[in-house]
């Protein structure tokens, strides 16, 4: 894949932003002033939850989009990351961090390409919820692993039910358009992944 300058720098503000957001709803706002070492593990908790299942989310529709042949680059919205982050602070997250932006040489992009493009990034997502949840199965974690394994396993679960919504501007709405038997299978295995995290 080929990054620009301009791109590598949005995705790591909004990988960076992203987790701060999620660190202050996992943590507490009051936490970074009270014990600053538990707003850090709480922070990297959340970049390695949260904010990697976000930014693979992207880099999979920017990689599947390359395939075929088409222009995609990533561009963060700032204004709904410094909104996340603030919304953070009342206990709840609007996470609309950006998107990648994708042209055609020939500017027309099938109903098929669109939808393969737009579901590899909740499937992107439903395949680290699977991940996690094979990490708590296999080695029963306790202490910071159980909490890293399970915020994983919820956070990309919902990540993918968030971006499987079937109206625009969500990736569900073109996966709908596409293949509705395709869609129905996303959103029935993402509810799956979040459901079973209270059983696990």
């Amino acid at each position: 894949m080929k990054f620009t300058s301009a791109e590598l720098k949005d995705l790591t503000a909004a990988w960076l932003m992203i987790s701060l957001a999620f660190a202050i709803l996992l943590s507490g706002a009051d936490t970074i002033f009270i014990n600053p070492m538990l707003f850090f593990l709480s922070f990297a908790i959340a970049a390695l939850t949260a904010g990697i299942g976000f930014l693979l989310h992207e880099v999979m529709h920017k990689y599947v989009a390359q395939q075929y042949g088409l222009m995609a680059e990533f561009r963060a919205f700032y204004n709904m990351l410094f909104l996340a982050i603030a919304l953070s602070f009342f206990g709840f997250i609007i996470a609309a961090p950006g998107a990648v932006i994708i042209q055609s040489y020939r500017g027309y992009i099938s109903r098929e390409k669109n939808g393969k493009i737009s579901l590899a990034g909740p499937m992107t997502n439903i395949l680290l919820a699977v991940l996690f949840l094979a990490l708590i199965l296999l080695f029963k974690p306790t202490g910071i692993f159980n909490m890293m394994f399970s915020y994983g396993l919820t956070i990309n679960s919902l990540l993918a039910l968030f971006n499987l919504i079937p109206f625009i501007p969500f990736d569900g709405k073109k996966v709908w358009d596409w293949n509705k038997s395709v869609y129905f299978a996303s959103v029935a295995a993402a509810l799956f992944l979040f459901l079973i995290r209270e059983f696990v």
